[in-house]
């Protein structure tokens, strides 16, 4: 079996297939405390069984570690009756993991929740004071708001590029192979925890920057759900096409503008990032029309639509919302982002989705 990577060229993107299972190395100086923790990190509680806690969890019980898993309801009652059982673009999986709404006491924490319940999820889980956390979120710096409530900072960043559905109680799909990208004071633990489990493990340096990438690879979530349609669907209506380019752009723009620098991410190298912050629209949009080439042909369903199907609050405020936070602390305007965060703010509310003739009227494009 195989995963999918992105190749840069001088062309663009181009894809290649790698087997599963091959994983970089993580030198790690003898004596420094990750190294050591490592050693006695034999249980892993993973609060959120959603589609990535969910499909992560089944992967590290394939492998031989013992994991203990939160969730509620439905969820919950599945994963204890049956497990979690995990198709799609990583194999097939199904894997019996402890399960309970709260962690019991576990060697090492994996946050995968969505951003707006960390602080409630963390207070449901004092355990995670007293150990090392690994924030695998959507957005800027969840892992430094994780830290803020813990009052520790044995704390990593987590990125994962990887697009999951939980398709019902205790299964996902995974629709599209990614990888895990892992930074932070505790970042050497985590990687080596997860690299013999996880294909697509790395550890990178300037993880902020990073996250600002993965904000701008986030810009293809929230217009799918305005429309109810699938990534690749609404990547090829050429109205709604034009927006998620401006949106990247304008993200781009307002993440050199804060000072980070843009780490090279899932194929956005800096010359791509350059093509969309400076070039054509038309021309920038070959980007997410590659982005969604390599999703394939399985309807892929962003976290923002997930949401909004299930009833459920989005994340809207921490992806195009984030955007206009650093740009209003800059004294600027993300007016392209703050309109779709209002437009998805509206779809919370309502029944059925926006037309693309809606969205395309209310989103100002320069």
């Amino acid at each position: 079996m195989a995963t999918t990577v992105w190749l840069v060229t001088p062309d663009g993107l181009s894809t290649s297939r790698i087997p599963l299972g091959t994983h970089r190395d993580y030198p790690s100086a003898p004596d420094s405390p990750a190294r050591s923790i490592l050693n006695t990190v034999t249980h892993v509680g993973i609060i959120g069984a959603g589609s990535i806690g969910g499909h992560l969890a089944a992967m590290l019980a394939a492998h031989g570690h013992t994991v203990s898993v939160t969730a509620r309801g439905a969820n919950l009652a599945a994963i204890r009756a049956d497990g979690l059982r995990v198709s799609g673009a990583f194999g097939d999986l199904h894997e019996r993991v402890r399960s309970q709404e709260t962690l019991p006491d576990v060697d090492a924490v994996v946050l995968t929740t969505k951003t707006l319940d960390t602080e409630t999820a963390l207070a449901a889980n004092p355990i995670a004071a007293e150990r090392p956390v690994l924030v695998i979120q959507n957005g800027l710096n969840g892992h430094g708001r994780a830290a803020t409530i813990l009052g520790h900072e044995r704390v990593a960043a987590g990125i994962s590029t990887t697009a999951a559905n939980l398709v019902e109680p205790g299964r996902i799909s995974v629709t599209a192979a990614g990888k895990l990208f892992i930074g932070g004071q505790e970042g050497p633990l985590f990687a080596e925890l997860l690299q013999s489990s996880v294909p697509g493990v790395s550890l990178v340096d300037g993880i902020e920057g990073a996250q600002w990438t993965k904000l701008v690879i986030n810009m293809v979530n929230a217009v799918p759900a305005l429309v109810d349609k699938s990534v690749q669907d609404t990547i090829a209506t050429p109205s709604l096409l034009r927006i998620i380019t401006a949106s990247m752009r304008e993200t781009i723009r307002i993440g050199r503008a804060s000072g980070s620098t843009l780490r090279p991410l899932q194929g956005l190298s800096p010359f791509l990032l350059r093509l969309i912050e400076h070039g054509p629209l038309s021309f920038a949009a070959m980007v997410p029309r590659r982005m969604a080439a390599v999703m394939g042909d399985v309807p892929n369903l962003g976290s923002t639509q997930q949401s909004i199907v299930r009833g459920k609050p989005t994340e809207i405020d921490y992806l195009n919302g984030a955007v206009v936070d650093a740009a209003r602390k800059l004294g600027r305007e993300a007016p392209v982002n703050a309109a779709i965060t209002a437009l998805v703010h509206e779809r919370e509310e309502r029944d059925q989705p926006f037309t693309a003739e809606d969205v395309a009227q209310r989103v100002p494009l320069r």
